[in-house]
């Protein structure tokens, strides 16, 4: 899967999981930050999105700074998940 057709599919994972009934996944810009931005996330679904990461690509995440690297915005986690998906 090339990184620009996996945004999207992040997208929609993250308002998925993360169960964000009045966001449009087409709203969120790739370099928008997921925390502390108007998406609003919290640590709470900062485990969530550990969680999307490791069912749906098979990617496991256990050093919380690193989870703050990945976890920055769209792009950040489509080239993480590129470079380190088991089963994208």
């Amino acid at each position: 899967m090339e990184i620009e057709s996996l945004k999207p599919v992040i997208k929609g994972q993250i308002v998925e999981y993360l169960n964000l009934l009045d966001v449009n996944p087409l709203d969120i810009k790739d370099d928008e930050p997921l925390f502390g931005g108007d998406l609003g996330l919290d640590s709470i679904d900062s485990l969530e999105l550990v969680v999307l990461l490791e069912r749906e690509y098979g990617i496991k995440i256990t050093n919380p700074a690193e989870g703050r690297k990945i976890l920055v915005d769209v792009n950040h986690m489509a080239e993480f998940i590129i470079n380190n998906a088991k089963k994208a």
